[in-house]
């Protein structure tokens, strides 16, 4: 099948299109080979690459500029028999399911729709597409092209188009991965009174992790829920000998209002007497929603602005000094589920909006 992209076509067909090319972080390739192709028959457009990021922008000479970024991979596919979250992607009606529909290729179609069709904006744009997102930060796409190609990047306000409903989010939490380490002495189960269980030691962590009373921090008018959750146990080497070694993995979703070091001195008091490994870390993102920019495109969207608690792309934006928001279509809440799903009129909507914005 052809992934040849035609950027004029109805804005959630093209969504299909690309759903159905499966891009799960690590092979963006053939779909970003397909971008850049469409985007190259642009000639209002700059379009440079970095590795599977694509970047496309407008020479205008606009006394602003504005960055529309999205990312091009999504996660593995479902597993589980009969999950409509998948590739090819399906229509019930006028919903669209398919893996990456809300996270985040409706976003993407917006973008491109975008690109093709408003040649004069009224604001210089640069778009972004990016690969690698769903993954561990060291491998992030925006992540490179920031320590690559900064000059690609320059602007005035960013909007990153990760399902939000349709109303703005302003910036973001941070997230940061540990490894909680216990240790014992192996032994033969039928003799286990010669060992020391590591499994068994890890169950002090998980009582903290339970009785944790994860908190709500005010930043900038915004509510942001915090959480510190437990996501993986590994230990045991055989169904016959007691495990000498555990590792219980922690992902802490943390207020912008910390540096990744202040939230990591969290963790460890939390855990205060185990052997606490930092493995990971992203900053969040302050909101952003005092930039002129950002307050008039608040006033377009016309919804009250809201938190976002999942970590995105606006924190390396924010990095930058570029406020950034977050704005595209789909429930957030349906990303990365089986049956993921985006209505075509959401993404109809988000690129109306963009366009009388950019207009």
């Amino acid at each position: 099948m052809s992934n040849e992209l035609d950027l004029h076509q109805d804005v959630a067909q093209l969504t299909e299109v690309l759903l159905n090319v499966e891009s799960v972080s690590g092979t963006e390739k053939p779909l970003a080979d397909a971008v850049e192709a469409a985007l190259r028959q642009l000639p209002h457009l700059q379009v440079l690459r970095n590795g599977d990021a694509i970047v496309a922008r407008t020479q205008l000479g606009r006394p602003e500029r504005v960055i529309l970024a999205g990312h091009l991979d999504t996660v593995p596919l479902p597993t589980v028999e009969g999950s409509r979250g998948t590739v090819p992607a399906s229509w019930d009606g006028e919903v669209l399911y398919g893996r990456g529909a809300t996270d985040m290729k409706g976003g993407v179609a917006v973008q491109l729709a975008l690109a093709a069709t408003l040649p004069q904006p009224t604001k210089d744009v640069t778009f972004v597409f990016s690969d690698h997102e769903e993954v561990e930060a060291a491998k992030s796409g925006l992540g490179r092209l920031v320590r690559d190609h900064r000059d690609w990047l320059q602007a005035d306000f960013g909007i990153l188009l990760e399902p939000t409903n349709g109303t703005v989010e302003g910036g973001c939490n941070g997230t940061m991965r540990f490894d909680v380490n216990t240790h014992g002495v192996a032994a033969h189960s039928a003799r286990s009174w010669m060992g020391s269980n590591a499994i068994h030691a890890a169950a002090g962590i998980l009582d903290r992790l339970r009785d944790y009373q994860p908190r709500t921090v005010a930043v900038d008018g915004l509510d942001y829920r915090e959480s510190l959750n437990a996501v993986k146990i590994r230990g045991g080497t055989a169904g016959n000998v007691i495990p000498d070694a555990c590792v219980v993995e922690l992902n802490y979703r943390f207020a912008p209002d910390k540096t990744p070091d202040q939230a990591e001195a969290h963790v460890r008091e939390v855990l205060e007497g185990f052997e606490v490994v930092r493995t990971d870390a992203a900053a969040g993102a302050r909101p952003g929603l005092n930039a002129p920019a950002a307050a008039s495109f608040a006033a377009a969207v016309g919804a009250e602005p809201k938190p976002k608690y999942g970590w995105t792309d606006v924190a390396r934006l924010s990095e930058l000094g570029i406020p950034a928001v977050n704005f595209g279509p789909g429930d957030a809440l349906l990303a990365h589920s089986d049956d993921e799903h985006v209505a075509a009129a959401d993404i109809r909507a988000c690129l109306s909006v963009l366009t009388n914005w950019l207009r």
